[in-house]
């Protein structure tokens, strides 16, 4: 790479301690972001193009079509030799009632699921994932979904949860997790559809963001209309913003993190784009704390914990907020 005219001698001395510095920070934040579970990518698996389907297609054709590519990914994989990828296509089909608004078993795998009934919900949750969660990987997702649609159903009905694996997420070991810039491609995605999922669900549905882990990254930097009305941070490494306040949205923005969570040891400091910045559990965030009790990192979903009745709330709109330490 060509480089600029470098500075004035005196200056020269400086250079290797901040590259130092650099390289330290980086080091330190990849150590730090290295979840205890790590999926193998599966670049190579073949399946077929997703589905394109007109714009008012309605929601039963939508499963449809993308049940069908699902079904024929998990053929094709098996007959790749890669069975292991085919019996987690299957699982996903969950016996022919799956209901995905988009799906592509390509490489590592894109899939958005509803759970519910989307038409007559007035209550939409969307949980975005973190890093390293794939297709080999989507049942971690779907298993909190599910306990979160549960949850829902016993107060409300007409509620439904989306699990919005829309984004190509970084690897837990990679240099792509200590920056935005997946985030970034993933923000692009996701605004759209959460405008797309306000016209699809009952009128005047209420939409909740809950953000997992690098999933919190993503909504941090997601422009968001009036139909969004809370995002709940947790299990944050940071956000890149200093504030709440900066973030491109008018919803309530909550935040929280289970007691035995490793990532609170992550060092909040952003420096030359590398790492997110303030603590989204600081009060200098300003986001609205809540009780998460004492669980671990994948613990947030897990049906009986104090972080899954909070983030049920959330979407219901009646959390209480937990006043900071």
């Amino acid at each position: 790479m060509t480089r600029a005219a470098g500075p004035p001698v005196g200056l020269r001395a400086g250079r290797p301690r901040g590259r130092l510095r650099r390289t330290l920070l980086a080091g330190l934040v990849a150590a730090a972001v290295v979840l205890p579970v790590s999926a193998a990518a599966s670049p190579d698996v073949p399946a077929p193009a997703p589905a394109v389907l007109a714009e008012h297609a309605t929601l039963p054709d939508r499963y449809a079509a993308h049940r069908a590519d699902l079904a024929e990914a998990a053929r094709m994989a098996q007959d790749a030799g890669r069975t292991g990828r085919a019996a987690k296509l299957h699982a996903m089909e969950a016996d022919g009632t799956a209901r995905f608004l988009a799906f592509d078993g390509r490489g590592k795998g894109r899939a958005v699921e509803v759970l519910g009934d989307l038409e007559t919900a007035d209550r939409v949750a969307v949980l975005v994932p973190g890093s390293d969660t794939t297709l080999d990987t989507y049942q971690r997702l779907r298993a909190g979904a599910v306990a979160l649609q549960q949850r829902l159903q016993a107060e409300h009905p007409r509620s439904a949860v989306v699990a919005w694996l829309g984004y190509d997420t970084p690897g837990t070991v990679s240099a792509t997790v200590l920056t935005a810039d997946r985030a970034n491609a993933a923000a692009a995605e996701l605004g759209p559809f959460l405008d797309r999922l306000g016209r699809a669900a009952a009128p005047d549905a209420r939409l909740s963001l809950l953000c997992h882990s690098y999933g919190s990254v993503v909504c941090a930097r997601t422009r968001t209309g009036p139909e969004v009305a809370d995002i709940a941070l947790f299990g944050s490494p940071g956000t890149g913003a200093g504030s709440a306040a900066e973030l491109p949205t008018g919803a309530r923005v909550w935040a929280g993190r289970g007691g035995a969570d490793w990532i609170g040891h992550v060092p909040h400091v952003r420096l030359g784009g590398v790492g997110f910045g303030t603590d989204p559990v600081d009060p200098a965030f300003g986001a609205r704390p809540f009780a998460a009790g004492p669980g671990g990192h994948s613990d947030y979903l897990k049906p009986g914990t104090a972080s899954l009745d909070s983030l049920t709330h959330i979407v219901l709109g009646t959390a209480p907020e937990v006043p900071h330490a």
